[in-house]
């Protein structure tokens, strides 16, 4: 069934972009920490994660308002756990190696993860390195999957909202530097560079 995309767009738009810029920012900086986590000790273990696995049986702007909003709600709250998750692991090294609270407020969590000053267990790593392998919920292809799905849900199939939700993703790649206090790790590259193919294709197809 073809949806009123232009009317959902306007409606949803102003009150969503923020979602979208922050779901950008969210998921380049977690990727950079987990591949910042997995580098910094050399023991292996077997990987203790969850699989988050998304189906691509329906065309996301053709889905109905009610549908597409639902998605929206959904990846949200599928980003919040896993976040919640990373950061609650991540808390606990830092706790355990007696670094203070401070270090884990706002943009100050991103910036001591970049610094790589502490030390993870094995199974903390093996964590790490299975959420940014190739099917890993912080690797390449699901984040960028995951950011182009959540613009496509809230732009529904409307060309210049897409443009707009696209302009949004790129401001949260650049908070997510903002964040890390620097240059990201090359996964966040792959990454964004990942998201700039999907939305290129979507482009192609109209």
């Amino acid at each position: 069934m073809q949806v009123n995309s232009q009317d959902y767009s306007v409606r949803q738009y102003s009150q969503n972009t923020k979602s979208a810029t922050q779901a950008g920012a969210v998921g380049s900086t977690s990727a950079a920490a987990s591949e910042k986590a997995a580098e910094t000790t050399s023991k292996t273990t077997a990987p203790d994660v969850d699989r988050v696995e998304f189906s691509r049986d329906t065309d996301i702007t053709k889905m109905s308002d009610s549908d597409r909003s639902a998605l929206v709600q959904s990846l949200k709250d599928d980003l919040n756990n896993q976040m919640s998750r990373f950061t609650n692991m991540m808390t606990q090294t830092f706790q355990k190696q007696g670094i203070t609270a401070a270090s884990f407020q706002g943009d100050n969590f991103w910036k001591f993860m970049a610094s790589g000053n502490y030390t993870v267990d094995a199974k903390t790593k093996a964590e790490a390195e299975a959420a940014i392998s190739e099917d890993g919920f912080w690797g390449v292809k699901q984040t960028s999957q995951r950011i182009f799905d959540f613009a496509a849900a809230l732009a529904g199939d409307d060309v210049e909202t897409m443009k707009k939700m696209q302009a949004a993703v790129e401001k949260g790649f650049e908070q997510a530097g903002a964040a890390w206090g620097g240059e990201l790790p090359s996964i966040c590259g792959d990454t964004h560079t990942a998201v700039g193919k999907l939305f290129d294709e979507y482009y192609a197809s109209h």
